[in-house]
């Protein structure tokens, strides 16, 4: 009897146990933290290691961050921690869902695009212009091409695309006659030997001379240091000198840029550009296809939704969209 009074008095000084609004701070908090990451990614610095940058890189996918923390809010019971996950899923909305809205429908000022890093290792060439080709776009850009392949390409797409320019690895196949093409100087310090990324010219179309761009920035490398993207900045630095000195217009910039539009690295094309407001367009890696790093942007244009196209035989997917000028 007399461990029986012990335990029942034990059990009288417990403390109560919280409600369901009095814990789970923590992962209210972290809720908190995931909406504000997702709104003003920025907050977070580049230095060290370029941290902003890798966020960036990847913020669509922090809206994933709702599973585990609401998962953790049903397990614990938690009211509070329940009702703060709404925080990150109405700033993902805010941030991401107007891409999951319709397009507009076609107007009569428009052109059909296509970008698409062909991958200098492409086992079929021929194979991935006959894809490209079956588009109908008035404009296809492509990267990474290799002398060996140009006549492929050159071949499969002159039938409905007699204009084309190839500079260095970059060129632009075209329904409507080129002028002015000329290599544009994207080289950051530090590259040695020959590199040629980048190319201009001007597009007679039926509504009007369009200036195209088309680039591909170096790449980026995740490592002990971080996000390694510093020639790549450098390289969007020089690009958007050239479109500031561009008296053209509009402009459309088609390349890899090695960054998604949310990157703060390629801010100096982004400040200059619009870009589309419609689709994800995730172009890669094509076996699980993560980020779009492969860029239609306008100026004196709207980007109208962007999608992916088939495979080909490169590591990425190409993606096409329709520019309307303004």
């Amino acid at each position: 009897m007399r461990v029986r009074g012990r335990a029942a008095g034990a059990d009288a000084q417990a403390p109560p146990r919280p409600g369901p609004w009095r814990h789970g701070r923590i992962l209210a908090v972290l809720s908190a933290l995931a909406a504000l990451l997702l709104v003003a990614p920025g907050v977070v610095p580049n230095t060290p290691g370029r941290l902003g940058s890798l966020l960036e890189a990847f913020l669509p996918w922090l809206g994933l961050a709702v599973v585990p923390l609401l998962t953790l809010a049903v397990l614990r019971r938690s009211a509070l921690a329940a009702v703060a996950v709404v925080l990150p899923v109405v700033a993902w909305a805010y941030a991401f869902g107007g891409l999951l809205l319709p397009a507009a429908g076609p107007g009569p000022r428009d052109l059909v695009v296509v970008q698409h890093n062909v991958s200098d290792v492409n086992a079929d060439p021929a194979g991935t212009a006959r894809t490209l080709a079956a588009q109908g776009a008035d404009l296809i850009a492509l990267e990474e091409l290799v002398p060996e392949a140009l006549p492929a390409y050159a071949s499969e797409l002159v039938a409905r695309y007699p204009f084309h320019e190839v500079r260095g690895t970059v060129g632009i196949w075209s329904r409507h006659p080129l002028t002015g093409t000329r290599a544009v100087d994207i080289k950051p310090e530090g590259i040695p030997g020959p590199w040629s990324r980048g190319l201009r010219t001007v597009a007679r179309t039926p509504h009007g001379e369009v200036a195209v761009y088309v680039a591909h920035l170096p790449s980026f490398r995740l490592g002990a240091g971080g996000l390694g993207t510093a020639r790549r900045d450098a390289s969007a630095r020089l690009l958007g000198r050239a479109l500031d000195a561009e008296t053209t217009g509009p402009v459309i910039v088609l390349g890899d840029l090695n960054s998604t539009v949310d990157d703060r690295g390629i801010a100096p094309l982004t400040s200059r550009l619009n870009v589309s407001a419609r689709g994800f367009a995730f172009s890669f890696p094509v076996s699980f296809p993560l980020a779009r790093i492969d860029q239609v942007m306008a100026r004196e244009a709207t980007v109208g939704r962007v999608r992916t196209l088939p495979e080909t035989g490169s590591d990425h997917l190409p993606v096409t969209a329709r520019v309307t000028l303004d």
